[in-house]
């Protein structure tokens, strides 16, 4: 009956609201045209009140785009036949759209690398994703079908076990190296939802990826780096625009499931209730503040109060949510903050995201001690104008992510001593970590690793065309508690080319990386300098590893 009271409590509240509206989404990560849309904001030409934090867009609602695969009205202009995917019918209160078709393709030459794929998983050798479906709406009934396919060819490869005959660290989490021992090909809901839309805010049912906060390479709590998943969702399709300001939310309760190969770890599937908020000041353009929070807990250990179902709405200090109790109830909380500042006259953006993993006891505790279980990610986004060359530009981002442990993190005295607190993604009561289908939710560098990523690109339109770095560091927790040994750290220094571009009704996106790979799998092997004594820095082997994805996208 308390699940029944949930479902009612997201229903009722839409119904309250007179007016009826649209909301067809552009799916999280899809190519090309996800990145258009921010970009145009940064020019000017969509609304400034959208923060672009809380995704998936509606730009049907938010920006009043007929065709929210059109955003410029290139493919309008361009197309030859009169049939453009849509039909309208019921005086317009209906719409019939067929979706685009996706097959997105990745290989990796060495061993798994890449991230923010959706249902793709790590994995080395071919794999691939096709996509299509349609979209009906009838009044406030929305219905988006778009499942998934996926094959992979998921080739072996030397993993930690096979190095070192122990499972990969952490092992208090589900991120198998390797999913199972052969190929498979396997069918997803996809990026597909039923909604009833209300004025600004929709409810409904969705498998949709989410994407919370303002990071375009990483994001701290929600982005599409696993499957979407199963989730009841409450939340606004556009700005609430009021007399101090915008507002924008989303509020889920969601169903986690393991991947099935990591041995050792409960049989029982994870309730996540999570939350994000933004606010957009009306006296600061372009200003955003925002806020989100997720618990998850294994549906056995779960109540069935109030506070079971939305502990999201709970108080954010333990001395007010019932002292050690709250460790009682064996759940685990992320939470961050976070701040998005668009210049549209400069066309460029800064960005901000502070996360902890632990509560703090009190305020006095905060204060003390901020940096516990703390994680952030920083990030810049710029468009220079080619005076010589009306409408090209070049654009520069670049993004710091730092989910690794700290020294007060490391101190075992805040919390169990025999396992510790605060590493992100990763808890000793909620063993699968912040997981799902056997990738994390949050940031797809994983538990305790650190990014530094730099991507310089020409753009026009639709079009790019650029060059991507990034510095990758592997779970340097592990380093610091197991190894010991700063020699073995494991980094990836990535370098790559990466292209969209439009033709009429295809859009085509391209990554080639070359990856140097320093340690793999934190190995350390010394090789011996001839004739010369021997030193603390000995060179090793080191390995390498080639990635590319490519992808096309058919427009109706």
């Amino acid at each position: 009956m308390k699940l029944f009271r949930l479902i009612n409590f997201f229903l009722i509240i839409p119904l309250l609201l007179p007016l009826l509206t649209v909301a067809q989404t552009i799916p999280v990560g899809m190519p090309v045209l996800e990145g258009t849309y921010r970009r145009m904001q940064l020019l000017g030409k969509e609304d400034a009140a959208v923060s672009f934090t809380v995704q998936p867009l509606f730009p049907e609602n938010a920006f009043n785009v007929y065709d929210v695969f059109d955003p410029d009205s290139t493919l309008a202009k361009a197309r030859k036949a009169t049939f453009n995917g849509i039909l309208s019918f019921g005086h317009k209160r209906g719409k019939l759209q067929l979706l685009p078709v996706i097959w997105e393709n990745q290989f990796n030459s060495f061993h798994p690398a890449g991230y923010n794929d959706g249902i793709m998983v790590p994995a080395k050798g071919y794999q691939t994703i096709v996509s299509a479906g349609v979209y009906f709406r009838y009044g406030p009934l929305g219905i988006q079908l778009q499942p998934e396919m996926l094959y992979v060819e998921n080739k072996s490869f030397e993993t930690f076990e096979d190095i070192y005959h122990k499972p990969s660290p952490p092992n208090n989490i589900d991120l198998p190296e390797r999913f199972g021992d052969s190929d498979f090909t396997q069918f997803f809901w996809g990026q597909s939802s039923i909604r009833l839309t209300f004025g600004p805010v929709s409810v409904g049912l969705s498998n949709e990826n989410l994407w919370w906060g303002p990071g375009i390479h990483n994001a701290l709590i929600m982005t599409n780096n696993a499957p979407g998943f199963k989730h009841l969702t409450l939340n606004t399709v556009r700005p609430i625009k009021t007399a101090i300001g915008a507002f924008e939310f989303q509020l889920i309760a969601g169903k986690l499931d393991g991947s099935g190969y990591t041995p050792g770890l409960p049989p029982d599937w994870r309730y996540l209730n999570a939350i994000v908020a933004t606010y957009h000041p009306k006296w600061v353009p372009g200003l955003f503040l925002g806020l989100t929070r997720a618990y998850q807990v294994y549906r056995k250990d779960m109540g069935h109060s109030f506070n079971d179902y939305l502990p999201v709405l709970s108080p954010f200090q333990k001395d007010k949510t019932g002292n050690t109790a709250t460790d009682a109830k064996r759940r685990d909380q992320l939470l961050s903050l976070f701040m998005r500042w668009a210049w549209v006259k400069a066309h460029g953006e800064v960005y901000v995201e502070f996360g902890r993993e632990d509560h703090s006891w009190n305020l006095r505790d905060f204060f003390l001690e901020p940096a516990h279980s703390a994680a952030y990610v920083v990030g810049m986004n710029k468009l220079f104008a080619l005076k010589q060359r009306k409408g090209e530009f070049i654009q520069l981002n670049v993004e710091i992510t730092n989910v690794a442990s700290n020294a007060t993190t490391n101190n075992r005295d805040r919390g169990n001593k025999d396992v510790g607190v605060g590493n992100w993604y990763a808890h000793s009561q909620i063993r699968h970590g912040y997981t799902h289908d056997g990738q994390v939710l949050g940031a797809g560098i994983g538990p305790g690793s650190n990014s530094q990523w730099l991507k310089i690109s020409w753009v026009k339109g639709l079009k790019s065309f650029g060059l991507d770095f990034e510095r990758f560091v592997h779970n340097n927790n592990y380093v610091i508690t197991d190894i010991k040994d700063i020699r073995r750290n494991w980094v990836d220094l990535k370098f790559g080319l990466n292209a969209n571009w439009e033709f009429n009704h295809f859009l085509l996106n391209f990554q080639a990386q070359y990856i140097h790979e320093i340690n793999y799998e934190w190995r350390y092997r010394p090789e011996p300098v001839l004739n010369s004594p021997p030193t603390y820095w000995n060179p090793t082997k080191d390995t390498y590893n080639f990635h590319a994805r490519l992808g096309f996208v058919y427009r109706f």
